[in-house]
């Protein structure tokens, strides 16, 4: 299927991918030039992890995770592969989230510095923790096969909705701490305009812009991945329609209640589903 305004969506996305790359680069050049390295003893160096495993991972590899879904030459390949690669990427991206907190609680700890003080710590913490939760629901739900449909219906919206509302969290917490570290750093100096107070301003510019480019990307429905031609729309309170190319078996009996007909449908269904997913990697292989 042809996506329509395809040569716009190539244009954005190619946008996307160069202005994340180069937030990456410079939060390199910044730890590595104006911060004098990396390190993990306790240190500076060992904070200067935390921006660039920040930028890298909840940054820029959770901003590719949120838009591979849209990627035109991924339509064919199976809807499970590429739930595989949305949870892969997600889960690269918290593990190096993680290590990032942990650079700094120990450089804290090593330099009795008080934890969790600013705005900037309670909105990073916070955004962490529910991007993990997020992980691991769409893991349980999404990715493992055992989850009712009524389920998945319920929570698809919820998923996508707070998808993308850690992401905007994670570029505001971003900006805040880029901030904070230059006051802490540079002050008073910081209002001159330093190389390194404009060069990580920059930086700041950088994150904005790749986050509003995934924002647009991720919120136009007409490059939004079609529905499989055999695919079951799911509804949340468990009912289901079918696609074009199937029909629904029709259950009927005085002796079936409501209970057991939603019940075989939602089994039926998954069957369905799973089939499908078999089938599209063996196209893909």
């Amino acid at each position: 299927m042809a996506m329509e305004g395809y040569w716009r969506f190539l244009a954005l996305l190619g946008s996307a991918l160069l202005v994340g790359f180069l937030s990456v680069i410079f939060a390199l050049v910044w730890v590595l030039h104006y911060r004098e390295g990396l390190g993990w003893d306790g240190s500076a160096l060992e904070f200067n992890w935390h921006p660039v495993l920040m930028v890298t991972g909840f940054v820029f590899i959770q901003g590719i995770a949120i838009i591979v879904y849209r990627l035109p030459w991924t339509w064919k390949c199976s809807k499970l592969l590429m739930k595989s690669i949305h949870a892969g990427l997600n889960a690269v991206a918290a593990i190096l989230a993680i290590i990032s907190v942990v650079a700094v609680f120990e450089n804290h700890n090593v330099n009795n510095i008080a934890n969790m003080y600013s705005l900037h710590s309670w909105v990073g913490l916070i955004a962490v923790i529910c991007y993990l939760l997020q992980l691991l629901s769409g893991f349980s739900v999404f990715l493992l096969p055992w989850a009712p449909l009524s389920l998945r219906a319920f929570l698809m919206p919820i998923h996508v909705y707070s998808g993308i509302v850690i992401f905007g969290t994670v570029i505001a917490t971003a900006l805040m701490g880029l901030t904070e570290k230059l006051i802490f750093s540079l002050d008073p100096a910081y209002s001159t305009f330093p190389p390194e107070g404009v060069f990580v301003n920059t930086l700041g510019l950088l994150i904005l812009v790749f986050g509003a480019l995934i924002f647009w990307i991720v919120t136009r429905p007409q490059w939004k991945r079609p529905k499989e031609p055999n695919s079951t729309i799911l509804h949340p309170n468990g009912g289901t329609e079918q696609g074009a190319r199937g029909s629904m078996p029709a259950y009927s009996g005085n002796n079936m209640d409501k209970s057991d007909s939603e019940l075989n449908s939602e089994v039926a269904a998954r069957k369905r589903n799973l089939a499908l997913d078999e089938a599209g990697q063996r196209s893909t292989m």
